[in-house]
């Protein structure tokens, strides 16, 4: 595995995956190792403009509209991740398996069209390793009524979070030596030594 790899953190919503990011970026500004951080949907200032409308309470848009979109955003991130490449560490928040978990299992979009254009999108570009955020239905309630803003996504209802969450699982058993899975529902001390412990295992 590269030393400057690729890694993804996954997860549905209030998964603590964002969290656990910026503690990674800490930990690597400390250390004063060069890496760069991407969030899907996000990232460059088009792919932001892209998240504000994807995410934004008003859209009502279909599940095909939804995928092109995310897969849109993607395309504004790719000159990054190329430019970046096994050159340096790219920390992911939602990459290529939130589309998969959200799309196809969540709403069922055809999985070859997404495969499709991924592989359109990313020729030659894999990731490295994914840190799976799981969280039950309690705590993932919890920490969606402490946010000051919900998104469009954070308004689903428990059978898509589910579906979302299971299709992630599903992932991560055809990827078991990729795939670390985080119990999100524990102590998030805890989490943050086991996730450093591997970061240390993926970058030293």
């Amino acid at each position: 595995m590269s030393k400057k790899p690729i890694i993804v953190f996954e997860g549905i919503e209030g998964s603590g995956k964002s969290h656990h990011i910026s503690v990674v970026s800490k930990y690597l500004d400390k250390k004063e190792i060069s890496y760069i951080k991407i969030r899907e949907p996000g990232g460059s200032p088009s792919s932001e403009k892209i998240r504000k409308l994807i995410l934004n309470n008003k859209s009502d848009f279909n599940k095909n509209t939804d995928l092109l979109l995310y897969l849109a955003s993607r395309s504004e991130n790719i000159t990054t991740i190329k430019k970046y490449y096994k050159k340096k560490i790219i920390l992911i928040d939602r990459f290529i398996d939130s589309t998969i978990a959200y799309q196809h299992f969540g709403m069922g979009v055809d999985i070859k069209i997404i495969y499709l254009i991924n592989r359109f999108l990313l020729k030659d570009i894999s990731v490295d390793f994914t840190f799976l955020n799981l969280v039950n239905k309690q705590n993932l309630y919890l920490r969606l009524k402490k946010r000051k803003k919900l998104n469009r996504y954070d308004k689903f209802n428990t059978n898509f979070y589910n579906k979302v969450q299971n299709g992630f699982l599903k992932l991560a058993k055809l990827k078991k030596k990729s795939y670390q899975l985080i119990n999100s529902n524990l102590d998030i001390k805890l989490n943050e030594k086991l996730i450093l412990k591997k970061i240390d295992e993926l970058i030293f």
